[in-house]
């Protein structure tokens, strides 16, 4: 098999459905993660995440925002086929998030809460490498 047509293979079923697949999850994850800190009151949201009664409610707020936003980038962009590559840059966004989030939670002795930081910065991974590299979406022609 030559380089060329190598290079030009359409990457295989399996892979695009794991994608869309990750894709999806980290949908779920980022945005009710995100509405949750963005919508619930301090004071309950402190019983769910006793670090969310420790920082201000603007540093909160901000976390869900950028939650909500990092789960919208990674689905929205791919499924509408419109600017695809903002996909990519979430998941690197997404990735970088959860780097932050093991390094904050790993400072603050709440390694249980870890393990869903290293299955979320997997799949990031995953649709980084996937749409950047193996099975980048077209985007649509106007």
């Amino acid at each position: 098999m030559s380089t060329t047509t190598f290079e030009t293979a359409t990457p295989g079923r399996a892979l695009r459905i794991g994608l869309w697949v990750a894709q999806g999850l980290i949908f779920l994850a980022f945005g009710s993660a995100g509405l949750v800190k963005l919508l619930t009151p301090i004071p309950e949201l402190a019983a769910m995440m006793p670090w969310a009664g420790q920082y201000s409610e603007t540093f909160v707020r901000f976390i869900g925002l950028v939650d909500l936003a990092g789960g919208i980038g990674i689905l929205l962009p791919a499924l509408t086929r419109i600017l695809p590559r903002l996909t990519v840059l979430a998941a690197l966004g997404c990735s970088v998030l959860q780097v932050f989030a093991l390094v904050f939670h790993l400072s603050r002795g709440e390694a249980p809460v870890t393990p869903l930081n290293v299955v979320l910065l997997a799949l990031s991974l995953f649709v980084l490498w996937g749409r950047g590299r193996k099975a980048p979406i077209a985007a649509r022609q106007f």
